[in-house]
């Protein structure tokens, strides 16, 4: 079973190199000296899995624009790990079934133990980011109850958080089979017969959209006379769960 940490290492490979300059990728390596000018930013969950996720990052790593000129680099890369912190908990959730939420994130004296090193590496440079990982499991209140022989309505209340609390919510989804942007003018001399072309092709998928997040791509079927979708790859769980954020 996956553990947060495992999570957290490939939701942070794949958003380092989405949001930063130069796609670059994040590998394991041997921990290197990180210098006075190292910063550290800590990540303190509650929930089946508590404790600190600490992550520090070499000092030379806020001297290269990886976020773009004119971006306060130390600021960017908070938000960015905060991203990923929050990130690998749903990523969490949605392999194993263990709850937790990121209930503090702040900037921290960096530590000397760390419990695994990495090299972020992009055209030719490279930087240090280590991780101390102090989580640790905590059962839930049902198995609490269950090995103590409570079975009462209080332990099944406490069991009832987070995620599975929206599990039976309808939530509108839409299928998309293209877009296009068109001036106004176009748009007021629309009339009967008329053509809209759209920027996908006949054989190519279509999109299932939930909120404003594709969750699925797929083709259309006709299934008793209706419409349907046969889906053909789907969205990596954190991006589906993200979905649920039309709700708020």
């Amino acid at each position: 079973m996956k553990s947060y940490f495992d999570c957290w290492v490939r939701v942070a490979a794949a958003l380092f190199s989405q949001a930063l300059a130069g796609e670059p990728t994040l590998a394991e390596a041997m921990p290197g000296a990180m210098g006075e000018s190292a910063v550290s930013f800590a990540a303190t969950l509650a929930g089946e899995v508590e404790g600190r996720f600490t992550v520090v990052l070499e000092g030379a790593i806020l001297d290269t624009p990886l976020l773009g000129d004119g971006v306060e680099q130390k600021t960017g890369w908070s938000e960015l790990l905060r991203e990923a912190a929050d990130s690998a908990a749903g990523e969490l959730l949605a392999t194993s079934g263990s709850r937790c939420q990121v209930v503090r994130f702040e900037e921290v004296k960096p530590e000397a133990q760390v419990s695994r090193a990495f090299a972020l590496r992009s055209a030719g440079h490279g930087w240090s980011i280590l991780v101390r990982d102090e989580l640790r499991e905590v059962k839930s209140g049902a198995t609490k109850a269950a090995e103590h022989g409570d079975s009462g309505d209080g332990a099944a209340t406490a069991s009832a958080s987070g995620i599975e609390l929206l599990l039976d919510i309808e939530l509108d989804s839409s299928v998309r089979f293209g877009s296009r942007e068109m001036p106004l003018a176009e748009i007021l001399d629309l009339g009967p017969g008329d053509v809209v072309e759209l920027d996908r092709q006949v054989a190519d998928p279509v999109d299932l959209v939930v909120g404003d997040k594709i969750v699925a791509r797929g083709e259309v079927v006709v299934v008793n006379g209706n419409f349907g979708l046969r889906v053909t790859e789907v969205a990596a769980p954190t991006k589906r769960l993200e979905s649920i954020r039309c709700l708020f």
